[in-house]
């Protein structure tokens, strides 16, 4: 799943929510390209058309102050013509609008963003990485461990279902993997990924 692209497109009053919805899953090792991060340095969104073209799903999150937003509707429109899936994230069913319309989505909750964006794993590891409807696509986190003078690499690989993870969220049980190298331990919680501490192991001695 390293080479997957997803796209997320959005109205201008919505970056922040845009953000605040992937900022853990950015964690996974696929790229994520959220539309007006896209505009700096003197930029003009229509010129994000090949991210769009090129991305493997494409995400367009529909508020209710967005929905109507023309560079949304546009880039949802041209991510149809170039046959991209297109996933709604939605305040309210009614947002979703043209070739939308009737398409299933993630609904958007406000008050609880954990729930969105964990049916929002649950979408992304299904349309990105589909191994059949009764199985569960091998996902992982990878990164270097953050103990000073360690140089080892921390792997998660993320073989639960997600049911079994929104239990384990539902439990306070948070997802565990400890670095080979110096035996720190990560946690992580288990319906977002989103990091939560590390139990410091040590280096082993110099022989």
């Amino acid at each position: 799943m390293i080479d997957e692209t997803v796209y997320v497109t959005h109205g201008p009053a919505d970056l922040s929510l845009a953000q605040d919805l992937f900022s853990t899953i950015r964690n996974f090792p696929f790229t994520v390209h959220v539309a007006m991060e896209e505009l700096e340095s003197g930029r003009s969104r229509s010129e994000l058309g090949g991210r769009i073209a090129n991305a493997d799903l494409v995400v367009a999150l529909f508020t209710e102050a967005g929905a109507t937003d023309a560079w949304l509707n546009q880039e949802v429109g041209y991510a149809v013509a170039k046959g991209v899936p297109v996933l709604p994230v939605y305040e309210s069913p009614d947002d979703r609008g043209g070739y939308v319309a009737d398409t299933e989505g993630v609904e958007l909750e406000r008050d609880d963003l954990t729930v969105t964006v964990f049916n929002l794993v649950c979408r992304l590891r299904a349309a990105l990485a589909p191994l059949g409807a009764l199985s569960v696509p091998n996902w992982f986190l990878r990164f270097p461990c953050s103990l000073d003078g360690c140089n080892g690499t921390v792997t998660i690989e993320i073989e639960r279902s997600q049911k079994d993870l929104w239990r384990m969220h539902e439990h306070n049980q948070p997802v565990r993997q400890d670095c080979q190298t110096c035996q720190s331990s990560y946690f992580f919680d288990a319906g977002t990924f989103g990091f939560l501490h590390r139990e410091d192991g040590a280096l082993p001695e110099d022989t």
